[in-house]
């Protein structure tokens, strides 16, 4: 099921990725030969560009991809704290996540009711891509976390390629 959800995530991705090059090649194009633009384009646009920069955090926590560094933690701590400043990071950012899906739900009903210049679309649609993409994150998040600790992984000094799982 997380599978499919992830590939879901990156065709939304390259969905709209296409999409945004698109509208601001032509607009632009229309924009320089033609003197005239697109009002809706720039809408969209936008639209666009807040909900992949959301689920792009999603897709980015399924692949384990967000930068962390732990050349420090690896040096100053054994092995066993290692494991247990990694969960309790991982309880500090599920909280974080709950509290922005919770945030940004609250943001986006009680900017519903307004609407955008050109199009009319409800304003709350594009703050809705934060609880959305945050929600996202959230699940993928917690199945990498029991992933984790279930588990126990190498540290990344002794592989190349990052950490292995201990077999």
């Amino acid at each position: 099921m997380l599978r499919w959800l992830s590939h879901m995530v990156d065709f939304f991705l390259a969905l709209a990725g296409f999409a945004i090059v698109t509208l601001v090649f032509c607009n632009a194009s229309l924009r320089g030969f033609a003197g005239f633009d697109l009002a809706w384009s720039l809408e969209v646009t936008s639209f666009l560009l807040l909900w992949s920069t959301f689920i792009g955090c999603a897709a980015a926590i399924a692949r384990g991809a967000h930068m962390r560094v732990t050349e420090i933690v690896e040096n100053l701590l054994p092995v066993h704290l290692q494991r247990v400043l990694s969960i309790g990071i991982d309880v500090i950012i599920t909280c974080l996540l709950i509290s922005l899906i919770y945030t940004g739900y609250n943001i986006s009903i009680h900017t519903w009711a307004q609407k955008t210049t050109v199009l009319y679309w409800p304003v709350g649609l594009l703050y809705a891509s934060m609880p959305v993409g945050m929600l996202l994150t959230l699940i993928f998040h917690l199945f990498n976390m029991v992933f984790d600790i279930r588990n126990p992984v190498v540290p990344h000094s002794t592989h190349s390629d990052g950490g292995e799982a201990l077999l």
